[in-house]
């Protein structure tokens, strides 16, 4: 639990599961489903959800590339925020919607794992909130560095994991997990803390 904020309420915050964004990322299916389960399990629980969306030049809002994935649809009681930069808190209302849902606990999904899960992800722990990545529901492309050198998307998705595993803030906690063992129904025993 959080010495920083005090309690131990989740929220699942589900970053950039868009049509545009999910096309040309690794394993998006499996990624999608997994999302969709832990979406599922978190209302199950009671647990707020919050959807992330970019919205850019390449993703411009209301475009088809802009919405989210057919499979994963908001409900009225879910909250939405829309966002122009890598993290989902830098000048969006997250942080309001947070305080408002009375978040401790932030359990993070989406894309893309090198930009804006991991800046919101450092975003989170920087501000105060304990976070817990699905390390089987996140995803992004692969980089082409030129040269014939590239790194892979599932170097970068255990990269992240790993990080996220291992990196100590005081008063915080990072873990990871899949979404299948997140305990959304039981907030003062949410896994795997």
């Amino acid at each position: 639990m959080s010495t920083v904020r005090p309690g131990n309420q989740p929220t699942l915050v589900v970053v950039d599961v868009q049509v545009g964004v999910m096309a040309e990322s690794w394993e998006s299916a499996r990624v999608i489903s997994n999302i969709a389960r832990a979406v599922q399990r978190a209302r199950a629980g009671g647990v707020p959800v919050v959807w992330i969306q970019d919205e850019s030049d390449e993703l411009p809002r209301d475009s088809a590339s802009w919405q989210l994935v057919p499979e994963l649809v908001p409900t009225s009681a879910d909250c939405r925020v829309y966002k122009r930069f890598a993290s989902s808190f830098e000048e969006t209302n997250l942080e309001d919607v947070l305080r408002q849902l009375g978040t401790t606990h932030i359990v993070l999904a989406g894309a893309q794992t090198n930009w804006c899960i991991r800046a919101t992800a450092y975003a989170a722990l920087e501000r105060g909130y304990d976070l817990t990545l699905l390390q089987d529901a996140h995803t992004t492309s692969g980089i082409d560095l030129g040269q014939g050198l590239k790194v892979e998307a599932s170097g970068i998705v255990a990269d992240l994991n790993v990080a996220m595993k291992w990196l100590s803030y005081p008063g915080r906690k990072s873990a990871v997990a899949r979404a299948e063992e997140v305990e959304f129904g039981v907030a003062s025993r949410l896994a795997p803390f």
